[in-house]
Order: C-alpha cells, then structure tokens, then sequence
C-alpha cells in the first residue's frame, strides 16, 4: 500500500550554509531530491549505509528519547547536509565524533561539521553521524487524509512510514532511492513488545523494562522501516524452506487471525515458485487492532495489518515483500510497479486456490469506471499515487504483458529475472519498460501508451 504526505513548506538552510576555514571546495548536499511528488523528501550530497537506532519509550506519555546513529558515504565533497526530522527535539549532534552545528527550517535538519572534520569529507569517504533528539513523535497526515508516522493505539505505538513518515520517528535521508540495513534497539516498559523488522538477536529485561534488539540485514528503504510497541501474543518458528517466521498480533484479535497467520509459510512458497527465491531472511505479520492504522503496510520482513487480515490481503501484502521492499520504486511516481505486481498476485492467487480465472479480474477492473481517472505511471498529485488505477490498472498492465509474452512459463521467467537483476536495489518504469521489451525483443510502445500511459479507457480490452 502507498499514502501520501501533505508536504509542509520550508525553506531549507542548506543553501546558506558554507565550508569551514579547513580550505576544503566541498558544497552544501542538497534538501531534497526533487521527487515528483514530494521534492523535499530525502536529501543530496550522501548515500547511508547502516542505521543503528536506540529508543526509549514512555508509551503513556508517548515520549521517546533516542540515539540514530548514521553511516553514510559522501557522493559529491561536503561542506554542510541534511536529514529529514519532522517534529521532535535534536537535543546535540556529532559528524565524526566533533560537535556539528545544527540548523533547523520545518523538516529539515543542516548539519554543519566542524572545520576540522568537513576538509576531511570528501567523495567516496564514509562518516558516521549521531544525532541525540527526544520528544513526542508526530503524527502526520497525508493529501488522501490518510495518517502515517506516530500511531498512538490502545496500549502503545505503530510507527509507519509511506511515503515519508520515518522522519516523525527518526532522522534519515527519508527517501526510497537511498536504502541501508538498520539495527535499532527499543526499551520499553516491561509486559510490552517492541516489534521491528529484521531478527529478535536479543531480548533483554532489567527491573521494569524490557529491551528488544532488531536487525536488518538486507537494505531496506526508510518507508518500510516500522517500530510497533504494545501488547502482543508472538510465535517464532521456521517455514519448511528454512525462512524465519515472527507473528507479533495484539490478543483480542489472535484468535480471528490464526488461520491465515498460519498460511504465511504456504503464501511465500507459492510467490517464490511464481517470483522468485523469498529476498528475505524472515518473514511473518505484525497484526494490530481494527482500526489502528486504517490500513496494511507492506513493512519489510513482516507485513503491519490493522486488525484479522484475509488471506487475500496476506497474499498483496507478501507480494510486496518482492515489489517494493526487495526491487524498491526509484520514486514515487514508480508505484503502480509495487501495487500493480502485489495486486496481480492476488490474481494469480484466486486462479490458483479459488478457481477465479484471471481473466474474470481483469474484466472487472476493466469494467470499474475508477480505474480509468489517470494513468497508473502518471498520477496527477501526490494524493492520487495509492488511488485505484495505480492498483487495478497496474495490474492491468502486468496482464497484458503477460498476454504479449504469449507463454507463462516464459512470463514468469521474465518476471523472476526481474526480481534477481534489481534485488535489494531500486527500479524506475523507464527500467521496468526497457527490460521487458529487451527480454521479450518485442517492441511495446502501443502496450505502453495504451495501459500505462494512456489517459482513457481503451474501446477494446484486446489493443
């Protein structure tokens, strides 16, 4: 699933700050990436590495006093960069161990290292950076009214972060363009859970806390980084391929969720048969109460649901686990690639276990008005880019490259090799195009310009 961010206006000061007396020609990163829907989110100048996050949290207050710490290496000779922070208070920050100063304009935090440190930050050098910020997390709202970041629930938090609400909850290059592995360390009061992506390496309780450690081991996109606090019943266990499995679901809905919950291992090794190996160490669902969110999220490892899930919303959120958290949209205007896939394996899905041929969902997405209001790779406002047609026409598209394929062990070759050439990297449309015309030797320029671009629904469902 993709939200959006009402992006508030700031004036960064990135572009005022200047080098130190040290003699280095380094500039300013830039604020902002210039995204098409969200042009202030992530920042230039730098690509992170590894995040390590410490947390502790005061749920009945909902404060947290943290620690990020922050490997990055610099892409261009650095004088002063940003991190987006929405909210919260940076209580000190260091570049490579020496006081940076800090600069604040709405999201967007400048650092500015010090003189002995910045003649020494040029291209290629990688610098670690830790920045001490405390406060209430923010919860923000996006153009669709949809809310993201700090989730306050019944007995805690759920931290959630499509398309730009990690930066309520930690300081980053909040775009998902630069991805890094992450540790991140939660202290919480003792009888509640701490839940992330990644492994459990440790959970350790001293008096009246308890503090889980998390780590991600393969990059992951700061949108699908999550931080769920609160009461859960959790199981561990291994599916037959030997993948981890961790539930994490708040007990007044265990019961109703434990039939599907127990299809994950079955749900995985059939996309894996259809998309290729799992890209993952773990797997599993973190299951919240009705309500909570107001939404799933394909959170990497294990998918956040609000409430039982079906198993038809298991299966589009799994999927993600490929489109999305392993091959990761370029920008956001990328996301019909997530959503389209993640939707046409519930296609898939119903024709195999329901006897729903795929070509009864393609009817009925053809024939649903709503998935004609904009083409799914061009969607008019950053509060249209988890709108209908970016779903069902998205998986529209997918089906007619199917049809163009003409083989379906040779389309879902194509679509595994798709997944193993952009593992763990990110991915645009003008890639995704270029490599299906280039592996099928067929050119689909009318496919394109019909389904994808295309600005109205086609008088025949067979161009």
């Amino acid at each position: 699933m993709c939200l959006a961010f009402v992006t508030a206006t700031v004036v960064s000061l990135a572009a005022g700050c200047t080098g130190g007396t040290g003699g280095v020609e380094g500039t300013p990163g830039a604020a902002g990436l210039r995204d098409p829907y969200f042009p202030k989110a992530g920042n230039g100048g730098y690509d992170v590495t590894h995040y390590d996050l410490t947390f502790d949290i005061d749920p009945a207050a909902q404060r947290i006093r943290s620690t990020a710490v922050i490997t990055a290496r610099a892409t261009q000779d650095l004088s002063a960069f940003n991190l987006d922070l929405a909210g919260l208070t940076v209580d000190s920050a260091k570049v490579e161990g020496r006081p940076a100063a800090v600069n604040r304009a709405g999201h967007e935090l400048t650092l500015r290292p010090a003189a002995e440190v910045e003649r020494h930050l040029h291209k290629g050098r990688t610098f670690r950076t830790v920045v001490h910020y405390s406060g209430s997390p923010l919860t923000l709202t996006d153009p669709d009214g949809s809310k993201e970041g700090w989730l306050r629930t019944a007995d805690g938090s759920v931290a959630l972060g499509e398309p730009v609400g990690s930066m309520a909850w930690f300081p980053g290059n909040d775009h998902p363009s630069d991805k890094a592995t992450y540790d991140l360390t939660a202290t919480v009061p003792r009888g509640l859970t701490a839940v992330s992506n990644g492994e459990l390496t440790s959970r350790k309780v001293s008096g009246a806390t308890t503090t889980y450690h998390w780590h991600t081991a393969e990059p992951m996109a700061s949108y699908l980084a999550t931080l769920v606090v609160g009461r859960f019943d959790t199981k561990a266990s291994t599916t037959p391929d030997g993948i981890k499995v961790f539930t994490a679901v708040d007990p007044k809905v265990a019961a109703a969720s434990a039939r599907t919950l127990a299809r994950i291992p079955e749900v995985v090794r059939w996309e894996a048969e259809r998309f290729g190996p799992y890209p993952f160490s773990s797997t599993g669902a973190i299951v919240g109460r009705p309500h909570d969110s107001g939404y799933a999220l394909e959170t990497q490892n294990r998918p956040y649901f609000p409430g039982p899930p079906t198993v038809g919303v298991l299966v589009h959120e799994m999927a993600h686990q490929w489109f999305g958290d392993s091959v990761t949209p370029a920008s956001w205007r990328d996301m019909w690639l997530n959503e389209g896939f993640a939707t046409y394996a519930e296609w898939l899905w119903k024709a195999d276990k329901e006897g729903v041929p795929v070509r009864r969902s393609f009817d009925a997405a053809f024939a649903d008005d709503a998935n004609w209001a904009f083409p799914p790779a061009r969607p008019p406002s950053a509060a249209d880019i988890s709108q209908d047609p970016v779903y069902e026409r998205g998986a529209m598209v997918i089906h007619k490259i199917r049809q163009a394929v003409g083989d379906d062990r040779r389309f879902l070759a194509l679509v595994a090799d798709w997944t193993k050439a952009h593992r763990y990297g990110t991915a645009s449309t003008a890639d995704f195009t270029a490599y299906v015309e280039r592996t099928t030797g067929k050119d689909l320029t009318d496919l394109w310009n019909t389904w994808l671009y295309g600005k109205g629904r086609p008088a025949s469902d067979r161009s």
